[in-house]
């Protein structure tokens, strides 16, 4: 930590998880109940987390959000030729996903408003190996799903959600999840709304699906776990029905996601206070606030991004440096899939060719915003901004 940082208090991180006693105690059952893979506290998991969603839903708990949207499009037979639609600025995990079974991603840009795909460049992409679409609910605000939703009946796509950033959040009143997609896959990593550590939910209203995805996260076979090793009948048989993966959630993360399940609401509340004082704290700042929600949507603000304004003579990575000696933790999200070698090399892509995108990282900070974060903590965060570019 710098001098600087020292003089100001403690350092504000990035993020930190919010886990309290009810989720020690809960694991700490779990190991002493002996069933610590993918057992009844997985399978109660799925249950509780659909029953918040609305029920009406198959839920299948993987161990990250990759896995999940690895098995939701193989899913709904993404194959070696196929393209998918992906929003450039994103992680890479999105579009890695596609090419784990054997498909092109096809990048495109995001809409300024929302910072999330851009129904319009949609559009203009589709080819005819364009097979599904893949939206990424940047932040915690979802995509214009009505528009992709009526883009992909028209042309026969299929719409898989990446909703890593988004529990909880409504589109058009509608929690994320139960919407009309092929399916929606959700992230518990250690920085999300709620958090296991690692591990996802894929859900859909597709049994079918389901079922595919289940068989698909456990090596092809056609009985999981906790059937083949709690049955009173002679358990050693079973049948590899597809290929597979080892996908599963372990119980012990399902204990933690229970628990963390519980407090969901509060967590949430937690966060658009916390949004709001920024929005009101740096209003009078050279700053471009995130997008908001409009009329019965919300947002989940996993992520609160500000961008610098014109007026701002200092780059962004020199803002975020002076915060860091300020003690203020920050990130970026993210660097674009165009700007990485991998996929700027494989598919000859520019900036140029990403202009929203581009901007957006240009000037994009994501400040701390997490349900252990004090109002001290977020009030050293804003004299922090307001020291490093209130004297524009």
């Amino acid at each position: 930590m710098s001098r600087a940082a020292e003089s100001h208090g403690a350092f504000v991180p990035f993020a930190l998880p919010d886990i309290g006693e009810e989720e020690i105690e809960a694991v700490v059952a779990t190991l002493r109940a002996g069933w610590i893979t993918t057992g009844p506290k997985t399978r109660e998991f799925e249950q509780a987390f659909g029953d918040y969603l609305g029920g009406g839903l198959e839920c299948v708990a993987v161990n990250s959000a990759t896995a999940g949207l690895h098995l939701a499009l193989a899913a709904v037979d993404i194959s070696p030729g196929d393209e998918v639609i992906v929003p450039t600025h994103t992680f890479t995990a999105t579009a890695e996903v596609v090419g784990y079974l054997g498909a092109e991603p096809r990048l495109v840009d995001i809409d300024p408003k929302t910072y999330c795909l851009d129904p319009e460049a949609v559009a203009a992409a589709i080819s005819s190996r364009t097979a599904a679409i893949l939206p990424v609910h940047y932040g915690g605000l979802s995509a214009d799903m009505n528009a992709l939703m009526e883009i992909a009946g028209a042309h026969g796509l299929k719409l898989v959600e990446d909703a890593a950033h988004a529990f909880p959040t409504r589109y058009r009143g509608e929690l994320v999840g139960t919407l009309e997609s092929d399916g929606a896959v959700f992230s518990f990593y250690a920085t999300k709304t709620i958090a296991t550590g690692e591990g996802g939910m894929l859900v859909t209203r597709n049994p079918e699906l389901a079922r595919s995805a289940r068989v698909m996260r456990l090596h092809g076979i056609d009985r999981d776990a906790f059937d083949r090793y709690s049955t009173k009948r002679p358990s050693w048989y079973y049948e590899v029905v597809t290929l597979g993966f080892k996908y599963n959630l372990t119980d012990v993360a399902s204990a933690m996601g229970l628990e963390q399940l519980k407090k969901a609401d509060a967590f949430h509340a937690r966060r658009e206070y916390l949004a709001e004082r920024y929005i009101d704290s740096l209003r009078q700042l050279p700053l471009v606030m995130p997008p908001r929600p409009e009329g019965d949507s919300t947002h989940a603000w996993h992520l609160f991004v500000i961008q610098l304004g014109d007026d701002v003579p200092s780059t962004r990575d020199e803002v975020i440096r002076r915060l860091h000696d300020l003690g203020v933790g920050c990130s970026v999200h993210y660097i674009p899939l165009h700007r990485q070698p991998y996929w700027k090399e494989r598919y000859s892509l520019s900036a140029e060719q990403f202009p929203n995108s581009e901007r957006l990282f240009q000037r994009a900070i994501s400040l701390p915003i997490y349900t252990r974060m004090t109002d001290e903590d977020q009030d050293r965060v804003i004299e922090a901004l307001h020291t490093v570019v209130g004297d524009v």
